[in-house]
């Protein structure tokens, strides 16, 4: 169930999530980086696409960003697409997902 929220503010002092601050330490980012270059690499070393979540505009960051470690690891370009609102798709050039496992409500090209 979706529920709206109406009158909502942010109280003095309260930092909205998409600031660009993100809630890591130094360390727990790069250590979340590292994991996510592994576990997608090892996922687009095996599909050639991997999907993965990104609610936030840092979540987005950290995938340009690891798609950007993947292409210079690899020597071959990994794209970044958006899928929806919240999900992103880091894929090597011609690896396209099969109809039957794209998302509800994408239609192959």
């Amino acid at each position: 169930m979706v529920r709206d929220l109406y009158n909502v503010r942010l109280l003095p002092g309260e930092e909205t999530v998409d600031d660009g601050v993100s809630p890591l330490t130094d360390e727990e980012e790069r250590r979340y980086r590292a994991l996510l270059f592994r576990e997608l690499g090892e996922e687009i070393a095996a599909n050639g696409y991997a999907r993965h979540p990104a609610y936030t505009v840092e979540d987005r960051r950290r995938l340009v960003d690891v798609a950007h470690r993947l292409s210079a690891h690899w020597g071959l370009r990994v794209g970044v697409e958006a899928e929806d609102l919240t999900r992103v798709r880091l894929s090597l050039p011609g690896a396209e997902p099969s109809p039957a496992s794209l998302p509800t409500g994408v239609s192959s090209p």
